[in-house]
C-alpha cells in the first residue's frame, strides 16, 4: 500500500516554510504579512493593508480596551496595530518560532506590550476569554476547520465578535478550473481552499452568528500592475477574498 500524499496545507511544511521565509517576506514585503483592501483600486498596498485592518476593526466594533486575541498574527504587526491604536490588550499566536522572536523584537522597538505566543491554532487552550478574536488569511492554512471553529468559539466572550478574512474558491468550479486556477495555489502557498459557505457552516454550528459577509478583492489591483505585490497577489484566480464577522450569541 502505497503512502498517502501529503496535503498542500501540511502542518511541519507550513512551520519550515514560515521559519525560513519570514524574514525575507519582511524585507521585500513589509511590515504587515497579510494583502490590503483597496477601496478605490489606486491605494499603494501599504495604504491597503492598514485599510484591510481599519475596515475589519470597524465591523468587528473594536472599542477601546478590548482584549483581542490575534490567530496567526504573522510578525505581529497588526496586533501592534491594534494595540496602539485602540489601546487594545492584544495576545498574538503563531505556529512560526521566528515568527514569535520577530513579533517580540517589533514590540519591543515600539515600546508596546503585547503578548505574542509560540502555540498551534488548531490547539489553543487559553483560560482567559477575548472580546475579539482576529483571524486575517491564516485559518486555510489549517487541517482541520470543524474543530478549530469549535475550539475557537470558547474562549470568545457573550457578545464578542470573531472578526474574520481569509481566501476562498468560488462555487461550482469546474475540474478543469480547479487544477488551472485553484489547485496551483494551494500547493504553492500550502492552503486549502473551501467555500464561504463551509466557514458559515462551521461558525453558526458553534453557537456563532452571521454580522456581515463581504468579498473583498473587487477593486484590488490585477497581476502585473504592481511589480512589488506580483510574487503575492492572488487576485487572478475564480476565488472571492472574504471577511465575516460573527458575533456569539448574548
Amino acid at each position: 500500500m502505497s503512502p498517502a500524499m501529503p496535503r498542500s496545507n501540511d502542518k511541519h511544511r507550513i512551520i519550515e516554510h514560515y521559519d525560513i521565509i519570514s524574514p525575507y517576506y519582511r524585507s521585500l514585503w513589509g511590515e504587515h504579512l497579510h494583502h490590503g483592501y483597496w477601496i478605490r483600486g489606486d491605494e499603494s498596498k501599504e495604504k491597503a493593508q492598514l485599510q484591510l485592518i481599519e475596515h475589519l476593526a470597524q465591523l468587528a466594533s473594536v472599542k477601546p480596551g478590548s482584549d483581542i486575541l490575534d490567530i496567526g498574527c504573522g510578525f505581529g504587526a497588526t496586533s501592534l496595530y491594534l494595540a496602539k491604536h485602540f489601546n487594545a490588550a492584544v495576545t498574538g499566536i503563531t505556529i512560526s518560532r521566528v515568527q514569535v522572536e520577530m513579533a517580540i523584537q517589533a514590540a519591543a522597538t515600539q515600546h508596546l506590550d503585547v503578548q505574542f505566543l509560540l502555540m498551534d491554532a488548531e490547539a489553543m487552550n487559553f483560560q482567559q476569554q477575548f472580546d475579539v478574536l482576529w483571524s486575517v488569511e491564516s485559518i486555510s492554512h489549517y487541517q482541520n476547520r470543524q474543530e478549530f471553529f469549535a475550539s475557537a468559539a470558547k474562549p470568545l466572550k457573550p457578545g464578542g465578535c470573531f472578526a474574520i478574512t481569509d481566501w476562498f474558491k468560488k462555487e461550482n468550479l469546474t475540474p478543469a478550473e480547479t487544477r488551472k486556477f485553484i489547485e496551483p495555489i494551494e500547493k504553492s502557498m500550502l492552503l486549502e481552499l473551501q467555500l464561504m459557505d463551509d466557514y458559515q457552516h462551521f461558525l453558526t454550528s458553534n453557537g456563532l452568528q452571521i454580522t456581515h459577509r463581504e468579498i473583498l478583492n473587487k477593486l484590488a489591483p490585477k497581476p502585473g500592475t504592481c511589480a512589488s505585490t506580483s510574487s503575492k497577489t492572488k487576485h487572478f484566480g475564480p476565488w472571492p477574498r472574504n471577511t465575516a464577522p460573527t458575533s456569539s450569541p448574548i
